[in-house]
């Protein structure tokens, strides 16, 4: 034994890292613990060793050194399942010197002993039966009204349910390879020097990531020093003209390493019989290979490893199949193994790539595609055949190999008649270079192919393809005649309506649907059906039934919610995202495939059962495409430093998008009918902390003109004006305003189905709105947090400009806010549609080209409005909920939200509360509404866009009472935003002499030039004026976009007599408010609540006078503070 205290330590990591290799091969138990304990079994390995004993569920693995045992311990260890196991080991006596190496011993087993627990615990959880079926349910707090805060662990165990079996699936893989051969062997095999790429180049074509790495050895003492200092999975070991030093080597490998699988590639076919000679003394070497001229053999080398060593845990977790090779040639196995994997991988992979799904998805299922097993014996055949009968796929054959240690000429024969004897319907291939045995196949119902088949290769994939299901289904009658196909699953499905009994009853008795869907790694369905006989159903009509729901629950289940690269073969389900080019999906983009997924991963049923939610059809342009569409057309330089917008917008018009781009957006018009919404999704767009809502522009186009090139023209120039808006006037006055870099913005474009119907020559949703989950404008008894929502008739451009349209609580949607008179004062008196007859738009018009404003009496006449409005009488200042009586007609919704035509309130308020646990923050939610119903009877809700509304500020408590009235310049309990301010000392207000509400207009224009020397002085201030800040509607307030008041920090709004304040507000703009936490407050001193100081900004100094707004300046900053929890907000000196 070794007496170096050093080497001994080193002994003893080197003994941990062997048995850690060995229980990440994942082995059964038994061959684990009796491979650790072959480990500890080499003295030199383990200082002082003499006994070692592990017991674990009435078994014993043990060892005795030759030593005498001085001193013994035992350390007892308990599984989760409450198993017990023990370690029980003995040294010898030591030196006192060594008293170190003892608690390194120590150390090392009780180290040893929790590797070991964790390996049993795991393999205990592996073999649980998997409960497919069980998913995950969302509760709701009935008594706050909330969902609760677990959902969302909840949302991504059910959204990843279907992919757990997928991730438990081939957990070993073959990481590390030891290749030993001489440089002239590695050449005669390869004579191009790309060694590598002929090994390891099938995993790029198959979209493999576990790629292993390859390490030389040139020489047996080379190895022997590789493999001291790392581990490794497999060997290959080359044999060229020196046969013996390989197998010699060989036995000293395995000895020492006896875990590793070695795996010896036989460079000439001609030594296959020296060494079939020897096979009986080669029990070390665990396959032999033949190089047959075909480079996918070190692929099949890998795989059939991996296989071997996964095929226990693959076929318990996730039910997989099993090809089993019979065959005892190393030439004809060689051949075989490399056709089969060949062909086994791309069929798979191309059905795979047929499925709607993400990347990540589909390299994961390809860990479900069947494992194949080899037997050169028919002893090891019949033992693969007793374990795996229920997951076997296939049998491919041999007629002569060994059977009781001698070659048996009929032993292919034998296993054929055993195999059917157990599994009657199973597949089967005979194969031999004898062509006479084909009639033999022929009588047990199997296929013959000739060894020495020139088409080899095409009758193994002819075979896998037809008779295996990894083709289409070919649905036969009970005669054996074709009568219908299907090339996947939802052709599958609609062919199980029509097929006739007796093909239901040929296929489903020989468990021909289980094949098939398996070998698309369709594991969940499956397994349904698997477990399933035709005896477990009344009647064909049941069977049929049964069958019909599963595969359709499935399918949906499986196609919904997911983000997925469009491909124009494809079939689209509206359930999905598709990208269209790489790259970020941007803010708007981003957003939209949350929701898309959360939506599709609650069980919206269990509390709104009577409305379907949906996202619109929905395509995303990613910023990929953004960039090299500048890059190629170097438009940079002029985008950026080019003043005139109009100049920009024609010079992206004169450019070309990418070939495929093109080419996508021509097959979406051939899927989309109705008109299209090309809207920007930028990368900061509708985020939390940089928002830049409303600055993009939008482009509606009717897609009616009856030449599809001309929608495509009108499609593409819609895409590049988008790309063009990054760089407008009013983006690069807002980007400047935040202090953010153009440079920096990228640019992705959202391609949606407009929702909505045909009336006549006009396209529009009857209901199309905003809803907040937070309302800074509560009512009566109603609370901030409750939210709010806004709608209106028509395309929602109406409603996020701010212009009139009905504000309710969908927690007290009865609850009107205004009086009657009030609500016919502010009632939608027009809407904004879609102009199906401007078919030949001018795209440089604006975002308006292809939209129409109408009265709202022609949605009346259109039959649009029968739900949405109410007559008011102004004799009796009453409404009337519907249109039966004559009179002024109001848009109050009256019918649905009072008498719950649809649970539009409803739906709002499990949607925001939704949206706000899932985005952590308030949010904001534009939405529209189908009211047509559907054959289940229900309308359908429309998510639009969602984003987060507030940003998350430092509380701020205000205590008024330490404040003297007289320093107070204003107050009010009306208000948002959260916070101190301070350092301004600017304020800019309407002179209320001087306002004249025909002139809003003109107040918007020298809000602007105000505003701008703000700009250039780097200075923040306070602005007052009359009516609502933001809106588009000049009647309620001052018509202003972000950019003309952008340094304004704090805004407020104040109510004059013949200028009330109006309670819409415009949807963008107060996003850019609320995320970038300026001050809004609402004075109306009227409510008692609030109050104004015109007298305190009249004594302070004049900075400037225009013809309505002047700007004062206090000689120290004011102290700005916004509670925005008790909602108190004040500005003092």
């Amino acid at each position: 034994m070794p007496t170096n205290k050093s080497f001994r330590y080193m002994n003893l990591l080197e003994a941990m890292s062997k048995i850690n290799h060995v229980i990440r091969q994942n082995r059964n138990v038994e061959s684990t613990l009796k491979l650790i304990v072959e480990i500890l079994s080499e003295q030199e390995q383990l200082a002082h060793f003499d006994f070692f004993r592990i017991t674990y569920d009435g078994q014993e693995y043990s060892v005795k050194g030759k030593g005498k045992s001085a001193t013994c311990d035992e350390i007892l260890f308990f599984t989760h399942s409450g198993k017990k196991g023990s370690m029980h080991y003995c040294t010898q006596n030591i030196d006192s010197e060594e008293e170190n190496i003892n608690k390194n011993q120590d150390y090392f087993f009780k180290s040893l002993v929790n590797l070991i627990r964790r390996y049993l615990n795991k393999q205990e959880r592996l073999q649980q039966p998997v409960d497919h079926e069980k998913e995950s349910r969302e509760k709701m707090d009935t008594k706050k009204g909330i969902i609760s805060s677990r959902f969302l662990q909840r949302f991504l165990n059910k959204n990843t349910n279907t992919r757990d079996v997928y991730h438990d699936l081939m957990p070993f893989k073959v990481k590390e390879i030891l290749l030993i051969s001489s440089l002239y062997d590695a050449y005669a095999i390869e004579r191009e020097g790309r060694f590598s790429e002929h090994m390891l180049g099938q995993y790029g074509q198959l979209n493999l990531t576990s790629i292993p790495r390859i390490t030389g050895a040139s020489s047996a003492e080379q190895a022997f020093d590789i493999l001291k200092r790392r581990h490794f999975d497999q060997i290959i070991y080359m044999v060229g003209v020196d046969k013996k030093t390989p197998i010699i080597a060989s036995q000293r490998i395995k000895e020492k390493y006896p875990y590793i699988p070695i795996f010896l590639l036989l460079n000439n076919n001609s030594d296959v019989e020296y060494f079939e000679s020897e096979q009986n003394k080669l029990r070390f070497i665990d396959h032999i290979f033949s190089w047959n001229g075909d480079s996918n053999i070190f692929f099949s080398m890998i795989k059939l490893l991996e296989d071997q060593m996964n095929v226990e845990n693959d076929t318990r977790r996730g039910k997989v199949r099993v090809i089993l090779l019979a065959e005892d040639s190393p030439i004809y196995s060689s051949r075989y193994l490399s056709f089969l994997y060949r062909v086994l991988m791309e069929q798979t992979k191309r059905i795979i790539d047929d499925v709607s799904t993400d990347e990540l998805y589909k390299v994961l299922r390809m860990r479900a595609r069947p494992k194949i097993l080899f037997a050169p014996s028919f002893e090891q055949a019949v033992d693969i055949i007793d374990k795996y009968k229920e997951n076997l796929l296939c049998l491919i054959t041999d007629v002569k190999y060994e059977r009781h240690g001698k070659i048996n000429d009929n032993a292919g024969i034998e296993l054929l008649d055993y195999a059917r004897k157990e599994l009657k319907n199973l597949p089967v291939i005979m194969q031999s270079a004898d062509p006479s045995y084909a009639e033999v196949a022929k009588k047990y119902n199997s296929l013959f192919i000739d060894k020495n088949s020139e088409t080899l290769y095409e009758d193994f994939q002819h075979f896998i393809t037809n008779y295996l299901g990894f083709g289409d289904f070919v649905f036969k009658d009970s005669r054996g005649n074709v009568i219908a196909r299907a090339a996947n699953i939802r052709e599958f499905e609609q062919q199980l309506y029509n097929i006739p009994d007796d093909s239901l009853l040929f296929h489903a008795s020989r468990n021909h649907f289980s094949m098939w869907l398996m070998a698309r790694q369709e594991i969940k369905a499956a397994n349904f059906i698997n477990p399933k006989k035709v005896s477990d159903y009344k009647n064909v009509r049941e069977l049929r039934g049964a069958l019909i729901e599963m595969i359709k629950e499935h399918r949906d289940e499986a196609e919904s919610g997911n983000l997925i690269p469009f491909e124009p073969k494809n079939t689209l389900n509206p359930g999905n995202l598709y990208t269209l080019a790489d790259g970020s999906l941007g803010g708007k983009g981003r957003g939209l495939a949350f929701i898309n997924a959360l939506i599709h991963n609650f069980n919206f049923l269990q509390y709104i059962p009577d409305i379907h939610i949906k996202t619109p059809l929905t395509f995303i342009i990613g910023t990929k495409e953004f960039e090299e569409f500048i890059a190629k057309n170097q438009l940079n330089k002029l985008a950026l430093f080019e003043k005139d917008t109009q100049k920009i917008k024609k010079a992206f018009l004169d450019t070309e998008l990418s070939g495929e781009l093109s080419e996508k957006l021509t097959a979406i018009l051939r899927h989309i009918k109705n008109p299209i919404a090309v809207r920007s999704s930028s990368l900061f767009e509708d985020s939390l902390t940089l928002p830049f809502a409303g600055v993009f522009e939008t482009y509606i186009l009717p897609n009616s003109h009856e030449d599809l090139i001309v929608r495509h023209k009108q499609l593409g120039d819609a895409v590049k004006l988008v790309y063009a808006s990054l760089y407008s006037t009013i983006s690069k006055d807002y980007v400047k305003a935040i202090n953010y870099k153009l440079e920096d913005e990228r640019m992705a474009v959202v391609i949606e189905e407009v929702v909505g119907s045909r009336y006549d020559n006009l396209y529009y949703p009857h209901i199309s709105g905003v809803a907040q989950s937070y309302n800074y404008y509560p009512f009566a008894h109603m609370k901030p947090e409750e939210g709010f929502a806004i709608a209106a008739v028509g395309l929602g451009k109406y409603v996020v400009e701010g212009n009139r349209a009905y504000r309710f609580s969908p927690q007290y949607p009865g609850v009107e806010i205004n009086t009657p008179k009030d609500q016919f004062k502010n009632s939608q008196v027009n809407f904004y549609a879609v102009d199906l007859e401007k078919t030949n738009l001018d795209l440089m018009e604006g975002e308006d080209a292809g939209l129409t404003r109408a009265d709202i009496s022609v949605a009346e006449t259109q039959g649009a409005l029968k739900h949405c409005a109410s007559v008011y009488n102004p004799d009796n200042n009453t409404i009337y909920p519907g249109l039966t009586k004559s009179g002024p007609r109001i848009v109050n919704f009256a019918n649905i939200l009072k008498y719950n035509y649809i649970p539009l309130a409803k739906t709002l308020s499990v949607l925001l509360e939704l949206g706000k646990e899932a985005m952590g923050a308030a949010v904001e939610m534009e939405y529209a509404v189908d009211l047509n119903r559907d054959k289940e009877g229900k309308a359908t809700f429309y998510i639009l866009q969602i984003k987060p509304l507030i940003s998350q500020s430092a509380d701020c408590e205000v205590d008024m009472a330490e404040i003297k009235s007289k320093d107070i310049l204003l107050y009010t309990k009306i208000g948002m935003g959260n916070g101190h301010i301070r350092n301004i000392r600017d304020v800019i207000y309407v002179d209320p002499e001087k306002f004249d509400k025909s002139r809003t207009e003109d107040m918007g224009i020298e809000a602007e030039l105000f505003n701008k020397k703000m700009v250039s002085e780097d200075k923040q201030y306070i602005l007052i004026g009359p009516g609502r800040w933001g809106t588009r509607d000049k009647w309620i307030g001052i018509p202003v976009r972000w950019a003309q008041i952008s340094n304004a920090k704090v805004m407020v709004e104040t109510s004059l007599e013949n200028f009330p304040l109006d309670a819409s507000s415009g949807s963008h703009f107060f996003l850019n408010v609320t995320s970038m936490n300026v001050g809004y407050f609402t004075i109306q001193p009227e409510m008692h609540n609030s109050l104004l100081n015109y007298a305190m900004l009249e004594a302070q100094e004049i900075v400037e006078e225009g013809k309505y707004f002047r700007h004062v300046r206090f000689s120290k900053p004011l102290k700005v503070k916004m509670d925005g929890k008790r909602r108190l907000y004040v500005v003092h000196r």
